[in-house]
């Protein structure tokens, strides 16, 4: 391997906070940070799995070998047109084959994909793609709800630095280039001559990810090229990945939680990723009967539609599968008759599971430990440096080869983000213990995610981890509901375990009180729903559940019958 002179890159960003000079030597000599790079991996993988199938769906598979030469095609085409490495491109694309060969073409060239999100619209694109300057606008092109060509060629006036618009499919309109005319127009032998002279830094970013915040326009958070390459391999070591896996993952390949945990890991290890754009009902319970996948991430509506088909593997099939959850593993289990893992994780860097070895308490109920023997946990007093006790619950804190130090653009704010020897502050509420020798971390909330009954502050990860448990629910989510008095109580919004339907509020608190939970904590109105709505990058969306509930109080205060969302019971007793 080639020794390392420099962990800064040749050409900095400006905007962009490198790690710290130090910690970088210190990953490096202990072999943990390489010379490779994001793209050099993958380029590996492509290369030593040539005749496996990489992409497999409805529109057609794709080898690795296939995969290779198009992004190749792609890399260098885009370059003719002329962009130049560093150049960012705001991906702004659902989840396609296209989407794929784009990201991988743009890694070849060196140009920085912005991992944005189909639902964005002119606020979130306006800032980001004047933030980092962007000079590519990536849209999918046959978007039945939203002409996003059109979008993009609006854009260029609010973003001036926006050169190019790639269209990814459909047929070719306005100032867009289609993504199949350049590759078409590429010759393979041309193209790797292209590519050759693309100079790629391993302490460089590769990617730009975004926050998951919960308010305001995410911030950008850069990845860089041999710590994004470590994140997917200790992930990929972690789970055992392996070359015949196959993954059932139908969340946006631009996410953080795909691309760094499934379909990055996958394709580094030579497994098959399915891809389908159409989520329907159908077409995700084709997927899982052709393709037989053996990892799974599902949120609730996902679950629902493919568990008719999930029902119908023998055992053999069912000890095959794996399921991976932030939270009611042992639920899930139930459901499907197959392993789950606990996920924890974010984009600014730590992820952690729980692996099959350990035991079962911890696999029921806690999130496991990091997947990096060098991620560094705090757990201490909201606010503090100062440590809680063993067991308690806290802020998680976290530092580590692949944990940001800083936000793009953004060193003002990150005084208040990070400690000063590095430490993320994450604003999420964790507890730790030791079982049988070994720590393991416990997810209690995020700071700001309570209910506050009349002063009592009720978290909602602890009130829906204990109802997660009933034996007739699938999934529950807790948010706060006005009240004149109290200013806010508690609504469970619940999906049902199939057959069940009839679950009533009273049955639930009778459940909480078996299980001793304090009864101020308990919800007074339960909303027994199909499906929760989500975010645009596939999470539950608590701010649209707390819309849905004051609508229906509205709607009932106006003299309405029912609820407008599901089945309701309330009670208005005192606590």
């Amino acid at each position: 391997m080639q020794q390392i002179r420099t962990v800064r890159p040749a050409e900095p960003l400006a905007g962009v906070r490198y790690p710290d000079e130090q910690r970088l030597w210190r990953y490096v000599a202990e072999g943990v940070l390489t010379q490779e790079t994001l793209t050099g991996g993958f380029q590996a993988s492509f290369r030593q799995h040539a005749g496996r199938v990489a992409l497999a769906g409805p529109e057609g598979d794709i080898t690795y070998g296939e995969l290779d030469e198009r992004t190749d095609r792609l890399g260098a085409a885009l370059l003719a047109l002329g962009l130049k490495p560093l150049d960012r491109a705001v991906f702004q694309c659902g989840n396609c084959n296209e989407l794929l060969l784009a990201f991988f073409g743009c890694l070849k060239a060196g140009i920085i994909p912005l991992c944005s999100l189909q639902a964005f619209r002119k606020l979130e694109i306006g800032y980001l793609g004047n933030l980092c300057e962007a000079r590519l606008h990536f849209v999918q092109g046959d978007d039945p709800k939203f002409d996003d060509v059109a979008f993009a060629e609006e854009m260029q006036a609010e973003v001036p630095s926006f050169a190019h618009i790639l269209q990814a499919r459909g047929t070719r309109r306005g100032r867009a280039v289609l993504l199949a005319d350049l590759i078409e127009g590429m010759p393979p032998e041309r193209a790797r001559a292209v590519l050759a002279d693309v100079r790629h830094d391993p302490f460089q970013a590769a990617v730009f990810q975004l926050s998951g915040g919960t308010t305001g326009v995410p911030k950008i958070i850069p990845r860089f090229h041999n710590e994004y390459l470590y994140n997917m391999r200790a992930v990929a070591a972690c789970n055992g990945y392996t070359a015949q896996d196959v993954l059932f993952f139908p969340t946006p390949y631009m996410h953080n939680l795909n691309m760094g945990c499934f379909f990055g890991p996958f394709l580094l290890t030579g497994a098959t990723v399915t891809v389908t754009p159409d989520i329907g009902e159908e077409s995700l319970r084709a997927l899982v009967r052709n393709y037989q996948p053996t990892w799974f991430g599902v949120a609730g509506p996902i679950l629902t539609r493919i568990a008719p088909e999930l029902a119908r593997a023998d055992a053999a099939g069912r000890a095959r599968r794996n399921f991976v959850a932030p939270k009611n593993a042992a639920g899930l289990t139930r459901l499907t008759g197959s392993p789950a893992h606990h996920i924890f994780g974010m984009t600014e860097g730590v992820i952690m599971f729980a692996r099959r070895d350990d035991p079962q308490e911890i696999r029921d109920t806690s999130v496991g430990s990091p997947v990096c023997a060098h991620d560094e946990v705090k757990i201490v007093h909201p606010g503090t440096e100062d440590p809680v006790a063993d067991g308690e619950v806290g802020e998680a804190l976290f530092r580590g080869p692949y944990t940001i130090r800083g936000y793009y653009k953004s060193e003002k704010e990150d005084v208040t983000r990070f400690t000063a020897d590095g430490f993320y502050r994450s604003g999420d509420l964790m507890s730790s213990r030791v079982v049988e020798g070994k720590r393991y971390y416990f997810f209690c909330g995020r700071i700001k995610d309570v209910v506050d009954r009349g002063g009592e502050k009720i978290n909602a990860e602890e009130l829906e981890n204990v109802i997660n448990l009933h034996p007739m629910v699938l999934a529950c989510a807790v948010v706060g509901m006005p009240d004149r008095v109290y200013g806010e109580r508690v609504c469970a919004f619940v999906i049902p375990k199939p057959p069940a339907t009839d679950l009533t509020l009273a049955q639930l608190t009778a459940y909480l009180q078996e299980a001793g939970l304090a009864k101020f904590k308990w919800p007074e109105r339960l909303e027994v729903v199909r499906e929760f709505p989500l975010t645009a990058s596939g999470k539950l969306s608590k701010a649209l559940l707390r819309e849905q509930i004051v609508q229906a109080l509205e709607a009932e205060a106006a003299g309405g019958t029912g609820s407008a969302i599901g089945k309701t019971s309330t009670t208005t007793e005192g606590k």
